[in-house]
Order: C-alpha cells, then sequence, then structure tokens
C-alpha cells in the first residue's frame, strides 16, 4: 500500500506493452504523444508503459481549479495504479522529473526507480527568465512569436538548419497550432510552485539523470543538481538540445532501457 492515499485519476492515459511497470510524466506544454511518441514503442516492447496527459493536454480535460505539485504527482500514480500496475519506475522529463520525485517521495511503496531527462529540481532565475517570457507570450496570445521562442530555445543549430529556410515559417505555423491548452497552467505550477530540493536527499530508489548537454532551457546546472543531490543517482549525456526525442530519440531510448533493465533484474 502507498504511504499517501490516492484519488481517483481523471487523467486520459496511453496503455502499452507488458512486463515491469513504466509511468511516464512529461514536460510543460509536451504531452505523452509530443514527448514520449517516438521512443514509445520501444519502452513498450520490454514494459507495460502507462501514460498520462495532464490537465488540458492530450486526452485529459482542461482542469477547472489551478494545478499542485503534489496533487498532479499523485493522479500520476493513481493512474498507474488503476491500470493494476502497482509498482514502477517513472520517467519524468523537464517538468516531469521534479513531478516524479514527488511522486517517489509521497509513494515510496511504489515506486521501483527514477530516469530524469532534463531536469530540475526548482529553476534558478535563467530559467525562471526563459519561462516568463514563455507564459508571457502564451497569455498574449502571440503564437507565432511563442513558436519562434520555444524553437530557438528547444532546437540545436542542427535541427534548426535540417528544418530549411523554405521550411522555417511551416514548421512555425504548426508548432503554435500545437500548442496544448493547459500549457499556461502547467508554466504557472513550474514557475510559482515547483521546488522539489528538499525531496532530494529522500529519494531511495535507482536513479539516472540523463543530461542534455547543449539544453539553452533546462540547462546542465539543474541536471548536475539532481545528479549530485540524489543518494547514488547515476548520470548519462546525451549531446543534444532540450528534446531528445526529436533530435536523438533512440539514444535517449537506448540509454533508459539500459538502466531500466538493470532496475528491473
Amino acid at each position: 500500500m502507498s504511504s499517501t492515499a490516492l484519488p481517483s485519476s481523471s487523467l486520459g492515459r496511453i496503455v502499452a506493452g507488458t512486463g515491469p511497470g513504466l509511468l511516464l510524466a512529461h514536460g510543460a506544454g509536451g504531452g505523452i504523444d509530443a514527448n514520449f511518441g517516438p521512443i514509445l514503442a520501444s519502452l513498450a516492447a520490454h514494459h507495460t508503459v502507462v501514460g498520462p496527459d495532464y490537465p488540458g493536454t492530450g486526452r485529459t480535460p482542461h482542469a477547472e481549479t489551478p494545478l499542485t505539485l503534489d496533487a498532479l504527482a499523485d493522479a500520476l500514480v493513481a493512474t498507474a495504479v488503476e491500470e493494476n500496475v502497482d509498482t514502477f519506475a517513472i520517467a519524468g522529463y523537464s517538468l516531469g522529473s521534479p513531478v516524479a520525485i514527488r511522486a517517489a517521495t509521497r509513494h515510496p511503496d511504489r515506486v521501483t526507480g527514477l530516469v530524469l531527462t532534463a531536469g530540475f529540481a526548482h529553476p534558478n532565475l535563467r530559467f525562471l527568465l526563459a519561462a516568463r517570457l514563455w507564459r508571457d507570450l502564451l497569455r498574449s496570445s502571440d503564437l507565432d512569436r511563442l513558436a519562434a521562442f520555444v524553437s530557438l530555445i528547444g532546437l540545436s543549430i542542427p535541427a534548426l538548419e535540417a528544418i530549411g529556410p523554405d521550411d522555417l515559417d511551416t514548421a512555425l505555423k504548426a508548432t503554435a497550432t500545437t500548442v496544448p491548452p493547459g500549457t499556461l497552467g502547467q508554466l504557472d505550477l513550474l514557475i510559482d510552485q515547483v521546488d522539489v530540493c528538499e525531496d532530494l536527499a529522500a529519494i531511495t530508489v535507482p536513479t539516472l539523470i540523463v543530461s542534455t548537454t547543449f539544453d539553452q532551457l533546462v540547462t546542465p546546472y539543474h541536471h548536475r543538481q539532481l545528479a549530485d543531490t540524489i543518494p547514488g543517482a547515476q548520470y548519462a549525456e546525451l549531446s543534444t538540445e532540450h528534446l531528445p526525442f526529436v533530435e536523438r530519440p533512440e539514444e535517449w531510448a537506448a540509454l533508459l532501457l539500459d538502466f531500466l533493465g538493470n532496475v528491473s533484474a
């Protein structure tokens, strides 16, 4: 039984595969399909994968009340349990990392391991400036500039160059039309609430920190903080900007599966 009572979960989810449990926690403004879609089949070949969408994202309707970190962590855990996955590792990406950390400290009897990619415990001032600009552009409904901003800060030079000048405007317009309606609430959560620094020393499960080494949004400063503070954490590097599922999905999946295979053994 979990250490913290679980609510019923209203989160829409995808469930795939067989094997040891793996719960996914996506990033702000992302979603399970956007953040984990390119590696989902690889993960599901070895694990029972449960991927809940946050409120206002993907399969989940918009929330009527503001998000809180504890409630979101509990809802993710409840989603897995509702799918008869009672124990599981959690793979957290970006905002999903502090969500995963809080889930592990609130539900230690259920969480067997953590993989935290492009993660952070608390945004430093540089990150806060970027997140506030992201939120301001969203609040002003300036989606074209928002798409340009997230592409500029989220993609590496080679990835942008691969789009090509003729297709850049089309790509930006596509990005602008795919912003989930729940993004604003997720950014409010990130900016105003996320601070799991005191949780880190309490993590007792095997943990892998995957540092996106060229990341301009959640910089390696944050990744090293996690690796240096979580007891016994392993550390791996991925030569990518903030979007490993765009730039290096196969390498990312290999890192996750190698670590998770050892955790499950």
